[in-house]
């Protein structure tokens, strides 16, 4: 995540479904921006629908106004400016920039860890998605999330959501690969995907977080416009972890 995409469409999708995961504060998120620098580039700039309020506003008014009034002002464009809106109700941050050396890495996967102790549902956003060939440690390592890191995390018995971009190969065939990667770090899990446009959002749920974390996932599955953010179940993986 960078400060840069903050309001952007896909931010909005984010938030409105972050939303409905937290069903007003009943589930504890913690979000982990995986804060990575500005670079200058065009990426969250698709800001024309905040013009547009008789097409988009309807789906979430009150998170559509937190993010035009974040995006009229150059100085709003902060995650601080989401995180003291309140939009995503009893959520707790961590917004640290992450780095790309395995060791400042490791420390702040390790401070992460801590600050969403009492977290039920922890969301990672990382600039562009799950783990690719690029070693942890490398340059723009810090633009992934790695599947050790998925494992630690669930091993704690976390619910994890997952931001993940789709990159230019066919589709189904890579949200299957995605989708494999993380049942096998994740056994005993249940799954969803919330799909839109150009990202996808994984949601593993652990066999042992509260019941209603699941029926949170169904309810967003039913509310949320399939324009917008569409949700499907995939269901429980039953393999357990050996002994």
């Amino acid at each position: 995540m960078k400060h840069q995409y903050v309001g952007d469409i896909s931010d909005y999708r984010k938030y409105a479904l972050l939303r409905a995961l937290s069903a007003g504060g009943g589930n504890q998120i913690g979000v982990c921006w995986m804060l990575t620098p500005d670079d200058g580039g065009a990426d969250g700039g698709k800001l024309a629908y905040l013009g547009q309020p008789e097409r988009f506003r309807h789906f979430d008014p009150a998170l559509f106004d937190i993010l035009a009034h974040a995006a009229a002002e150059p100085d709003r464009r902060r995650l601080q400016t989401i995180e003291d809106s309140g939009a995503i109700a009893g959520a707790l941050y961590y917004n640290e920039t992450l780095p790309d050396d395995a060791v400042g890495r490791a420390a702040f996967m390790v401070q992460c860890t801590s600050q969403f102790r009492d977290a039920e549902l922890v969301f990672f956003d990382p600039d562009n998605g799950l783990e690719v060939s690029l070693p942890k440690g490398r340059k723009n390592s810090s633009k992934y999330l790695y599947l050790d890191e998925v494992a630690t995390f669930y091993e704690a018995r976390k619910s994890l959501l997952i931001y993940q971009h789709f990159p230019r190969v066919e589709r189904k065939a890579f949200l299957a690969s995605c989708i494999g990667r993380l049942r096998g770090v994740a056994p005993g899990c249940a799954m969803w995907t919330f799909t839109t446009s150009h990202v996808v959002f994984l949601l593993l749920v652990h066999p042992e977080s509260p019941a209603r974390l699941a029926v949170a996932a169904m309810e967003a599955c039913s509310h949320l416009d399939p324009a917008f953010v569409r949700g499907e179940c995939l269901g429980w993986h039953r393999t357990t972890l050996a002994v």
